[in-house]
């Protein structure tokens, strides 16, 4: 791997997440204020809502699609982390959750 990772309950507070999971995913519940561009989505949308001196945590339900979109963004010369275990270890670690209306979730 040419990239960093980081386990969820190592995720800064106020870090950047890059949800990239499906919309019906993303709605049912996400990290409070993450971005959600669905993989299907990035390599249009990168450019325009991702600013290259941010760094970002890439997360997605567990692991296999963030990997990925961690990857391909290192190659665009993006500063990005892979959050290991996705939303799986992120509620097991008892991080919070919101619903697509703002609200705090469980899931």
């Amino acid at each position: 791997m040419d990239f960093e990772t980081v386990p969820a309950e190592q995720v800064p507070a106020d870090a950047y997440l890059l949800d990239v999971r499906e919309t019906y995913e993303f709605d049912a519940g996400h990290a409070p204020g993450a971005l959600h561009i669905p993989v299907d989505e990035i390599p249009t949308r990168f450019e325009q809502e991702l600013d290259p001196d941010e760094d970002y945590y890439v997360i997605c339900r567990t692991g296999g699609r963030s990997v990925q979109i961690t990857q391909w963004l290192t190659t665009q010369g993006y500063s990005v982390f892979f959050v290991v275990g996705g939303y799986d270890a992120w509620i097991q670690d008892g991080r919070p959750l919101e619903s697509a209306e703002g609200e705090p979730r469980v899931l």
